[in-house]
């Protein structure tokens, strides 16, 4: 009997051992997967990547320079997963009438998942994402803004319209976008009966109601970076390369460096 009860010990432990980079965390009906750095103790940091249309939370785990950054800042790397093919966010095609509300949910549950199994610092958190990931981000930044410490879309906005307003108090962004992205333009495209937002309108959308003053050129090195400050010293900077539809783990560095998540 003792025998069977160690054994029911074991088992019942193996699946929160499985959770991590290559097996997924289950959430309630959903799911992430977590990459944690080696030899931390105590609360850290954490980034977390959200997917692109049709991509995966394994295929966050699989870029080794997201990894590799990750282990360098000695933080977290986290991967969000949506369910089908995509984020459920506003005006999204064929779904237009969607209020986002589930994903918010389920963001919300992500984060006090992390604090409570892996001691996640919540307020360390930086959230960016690529593309349909990107949207997420902006999406995150306007109605859950206090959720994280900084934002950093990539290569993606709201659909249109652009919110008239947002609920959340201003944050931290940084925003980076190729000048030659035909998947994303920066003045969006047409997608069935939906449309995608527009950078520029997202840009200032934020800009003025987070009472953000003049636009100045800050160094990037091979990016061309405008930052706007505000009275309370949040940062909304915009960020562009002479590339197509891409994103680099550097973008990501970037945000954190100067976004100051970890505190520095």
């Amino acid at each position: 009997m003792r025998w069977l009860a160690f054994l029911m010990l074991v088992l019942s432990a193996m699946p929160a051992a499985a959770c991590g980079a290559r097996s997924d965390c289950a959430l309630g009906d959903r799911s992430y997967r977590i990459h944690l750095p080696a030899g931390k103790d105590g609360a850290i940091g954490a980034i977390i990547f959200v997917h692109g249309w049709r991509g995966t939370a394994a295929g966050v785990m699989a870029n080794k320079s997201l990894i590799a950054l990750a282990d360098e800042l000695g933080v977290a790397l986290v991967a969000p997963q949506a369910v089908g093919d995509g984020w459920q966010l506003p005006g999204r095609p064929r779904n237009r009438d969607n209020t986002g509300k589930e994903e918010f949910a389920y963001f919300r549950k992500l984060v006090d998942e992390l604090q409570r199994r892996f001691a996640i610092d919540r307020k360390k958190l930086l959230v960016s994402g690529f593309s349909s990931g990107g949207m997420m981000v902006w999406n995150l930044a306007c109605y859950e803004g206090d959720l994280f410490a900084g934002f950093a879309p990539i290569a993606g906005t709201f659909w249109s319209p652009v919110p008239g307003s947002c609920p959340s108090r201003p944050v931290d962004l940084i925003h980076f976008h190729g000048t030659g992205d035909t998947m994303v333009p920066l003045t969006g495209r047409a997608i069935a009966d939906g449309k995608q937002g527009e950078v520029p309108k997202a840009l200032a959308l934020f800009g003025e109601s987070g009472g953000f003053g003049p636009a100045m050129p800050v160094p990037a090195d091979d990016l061309l970076c405008e930052r706007r400050e505000n009275p309370q010293g949040r940062i909304l900077e915009f960020c562009t390369h002479p590339g197509n539809h891409i994103y680099k783990a550097d973008y990501v560095r970037r945000a954190w460096q100067q976004l100051r998540i970890g505190g520095g």
